[in-house]
């Protein structure tokens, strides 16, 4: 099969044609370009994945704590049916398990120091059904909270901030007061730690305790759980799960998925990544528009070349057709190269970032400061393509306006000094 020669010819000035200086500057120049459109594509590739995985991780981590979806009464108070409303839950075919509990914001002290934190009274024996961090303490830590002893399980950093360690006595401060003769008088009561969690998460593992529910409802004057939390199949339909309770369950409750609760986090990490994604698009655009300079300067050498084929019988639509073929090659090797080079960083940052840190000495994730302590990459389809497409359309249209001129090159004026 016979190759057009439009083909032929652009493959054969991507090449740079004649070894001579002019040439040899020209091929530098589209040489520049070419690498110029790999690195934007690659560090938009790179970027965008390391924001996903830092998503995810995040995501997962909050996740081991916070049930797919909450129930619960407008006042706070308790469920008035709870055994009617973890069955209406459990016949939603998308709900995999179901737990009641009760949440309380109350004061933990030790000494002089106090804490504000979430109380959460749980059930040990179905809260490893809707959350991770449950079901991988079910055995050892959740197991020591046995109703009537009044213990609690504090995150690694509550503790820490309250100086406590395991048996070590804690005194929990309700918010709601004992009337007395004397008067209004905060209710205390003497908790001992049983265990602590580590969930990777600071928020959680700095303000949340856990107790068992009875011992909560005991303490909080409740008669009975506040809400019920859920576990669904997939994570992403929560919000559709939702709305089906919604119409399903009895009684004037709430319902939340954890999606709304993190609303602000989740948005200001998209946000964030279509910042990036703009910044680093413009990277991709400049790369792409030098060809403008390498092609216009291929047009003014090869005008001989030009005026040859147009005496040959070339139309202008041929011409054009040579340099947006020259053009469209860059941007497709560049294009290529970005995409080879992106996704190779991306898949092996968990070991390319460790090697860079021993290297240098340093620490780019710092435990201390971050909430995670590894470099996390996914790269995504809906990412990586529409950067290819972008960059390939940037590249083709940059070969526009120099093809255009090529194809208006006057074969008598180009041959006059020739």
């Amino acid at each position: 099969m016979q190759i057009p020669y439009e083909l032929a010819l652009g493959w054969r000035y991507t090449r740079a044609g004649r070894a001579t200086r002019r040439n040899g500057f020209i091929s530098f120049i589209s040489g520049v370009s070419m690498l110029g459109i790999a690195l934007g594509v690659a560090a938009l590739i790179i970027v965008l994945s390391v924001m996903n995985g830092f998503q995810k991780e995040v995501r997962d981590r909050m996740l081991s704590v916070v049930a797919h979806i909450e129930i619960f009464t407008p006042d706070g108070q308790s469920l008035p049916d709870p055994t009617r409303t973890l069955a209406e839950a459990r016949r939603n075919p998308a709900v995999l398990g179901a737990a009641p509990f009760v949440a309380v914001q109350a004061l933990l002290g030790r000494g002089e120091t106090l804490r504000g934190a979430i109380v959460r009274g749980i059930d040990p024996s179905q809260e490893p059904e809707v959350t991770d961090l449950a079901a991988a303490l079910k055995d050892d830590v959740l197991a020591r909270l046995v109703p009537g002893q009044f213990g609690v399980v504090l995150g690694v950093e509550l503790a820490r901030s309250l100086g406590v360690r395991q048996g070590d006595p804690v005194t929990l401060i309700a918010p709601s007061g004992q009337v007395t003769p004397a008067g209004v008088v905060p209710r205390l009561k003497q908790m001992t730690v049983v265990g602590t969690f580590d969930s990777g998460h600071y928020e959680y593992d700095s303000t949340l305790a856990m107790m068992h529910m009875d011992d909560a409802a005991r303490i909080f004057r409740l008669e009975g759980p506040t809400g019920v939390r859920l576990r669904i199949r997939d994570l992403h339909e929560a919000r559709e799960v939702a709305q089906q309770l919604a119409g399903t369950l009895s009684g004037d409750l709430l319902i939340t998925d954890w999606t709304r609760q993190n609303k602000t986090w989740f948005a200001a990490v998209q946000l964030e990544k279509r910042m990036m994604f703009i910044i680093l698009t413009l990277i991709v655009a400049v790369a792409a528009f030098n060809l403008v300079s390498t092609l216009v300067m291929t047009v003014t050498d090869k005008r001989a070349d030009i005026a040859i084929l147009r005496t040959l019988g070339a139309s202008p639509s041929s011409i054009m057709g040579i340099f947006v073929v020259q053009g469209a090659m860059v941007g497709v090797i560049g294009t290529l190269a970005g995409l080879l080079l992106g996704l190779g960083v991306a898949c092996n940052i968990d070991v390319l970032v460790p090697a860079l840190e021993r290297a240098f000495h340093a620490s780019f994730l710092p435990k201390d400061i971050y909430l995670i302590s590894r470099m996390p990459s996914e790269p995504q389809s809906s990412d990586i393509v529409p950067i290819a497409l972008i960059s390939l359309v940037l590249a083709f249209l940059a070969t526009l306006y120099p093809s255009w001129r090529a194809s208006r090159v006057n074969p008598a004026e180009a041959l006059r000094y020739e």
